[in-house]
């Protein structure tokens, strides 16, 4: 069995450089008062010498850990992995590193996210939270730890959202305004702040219009997919028809497209089309699916600057509403 190597201390790296202790110590923390030639030397003889620097008992010793923990709820759905990187690299520029947790919109899962990221002595939370209760919340309030919310809202807490009320308007509105009067809305959980909201503006939509809002035509469905073809096939049984779709999110809106096409039903030809969050707007894809545009790298970055904030003292509870935008794609046609 092969021996461990010994662990290699400041100490041998100070014994190697002819540097005290101290300067060794703050060269690998990147102090700025330690010249940059004395850092990279420092750095390379610790590097050739097999030092590691010790996180955890850097962290019991100074109180923090210059670590933040980000909890999602689908990382498969690109609009949550373009915000992840959004975030990571925001809050790297403020010399923080980035730790990811799927929940699966599992407020169990959840709750074992925010305990792992707890235990690991992260020095602050993003958290887009799963809200079928607000136990979560309020355990993680009772632990001290600076959290804030994205992509949904609780008015006890910082956050950072997108206007989804203004969001789900725009989209029910440029449907109307192309002739379309029964729009089915496969939209989230009432639990769900933006799904309330969305639903708000689809009502404001008709309202507005002077048109009756189409009850049988609002369905509830998964936010994390699979969840569409089931809702179309009752439609089906029920003979309700519709002549567009407005979709909770992009997801949801290239599932019920992936359904409609396996019907033979086209897009927009015979059924109009809008989603949201315009995933489009950083991936491209040999179709353009109208959508609404949460400008998810502000609220991204917005995040994490009311993050720092809040770990740096700052015990203001933030709140900041990001207005949205119809991104116009090729998924609507005019009756």
């Amino acid at each position: 069995m092969a021996q461990k190597k010994p662990t290699v201390t400041l100490k041998d790296i100070a014994e190697q450089t002819g540097y005290s202790i101290n300067t060794v110590s703050r060269a690998l923390r990147d102090k700025a008062d330690i010249a940059d030639a004395t850092r990279q030397k420092i750095k390379k003889v610790a590097a050739e010498m097999g030092h590691v620097n010790n996180m955890l008992a850097a962290s019991l010793r100074l109180g923090y850990t210059n670590t933040v923990a980000v909890i999602l709820g689908d990382i498969s759905n690109p609009h949550f992995a373009i915000m992840m990187k959004e975030i990571e690299v925001h809050a790297r520029g403020y010399g923080y590193n980035s730790i990811l947790y799927n929940t699966n919109e599992d407020e169990a899962l959840e709750l074992e996210a925010i305990r792992s990221a707890l235990n690991k002595n992260v020095d602050g939370i993003i958290i887009c939270p799963a809200q079928k209760t607000r136990e979560n919340l309020k355990y993680l309030e009772s632990t001290g730890v600076p959290f804030v919310l994205i992509g949904r809202r609780d008015e006890a807490y910082s956050y950072v959202v997108c206007n989804d009320e203004m969001g789900g308007f725009l989209a029910t509105a440029a449907l109307i305004s192309a002739g379309h009067k029964d729009i089915l809305l496969l939209h989230g959980a009432m639990y769900i702040s933006s799904a309330r909201e969305r639903l708000a503006g689809y009502r404001r939509a008709y309202a507005q219009s002077g048109l009756k809002v189409p009850e049988r035509l609002i369905r509830e469905v998964p936010v994390t997919a699979n969840g569409c073809s089931a809702v179309l096939e009752q439609l089906k049984e029920e003979e309700i028809t519709f002549t567009a779709i407005f979709a909770f999110s992009d997801m949801l809106a290239w599932e019920a497209w992936s359904c409609l096409m396996r019907r033979d039903v086209r897009v927009p030809q015979d059924c109009s089309l809008i989603g949201f969050d315009h995933i489009q707007s950083r991936l491209n894809l040999p179709f353009s699916l109208t959508s609404v545009s949460s400008y998810k790298g502000r609220m991204s970055t917005a995040a994490v600057d009311f993050l720092v904030r809040q770990m740096q003292g700052n015990s203001a509870k933030e709140q900041l509403v990001i207005d949205t935008a119809l991104a116009v794609g090729q998924t609507v046609m005019t009756l």
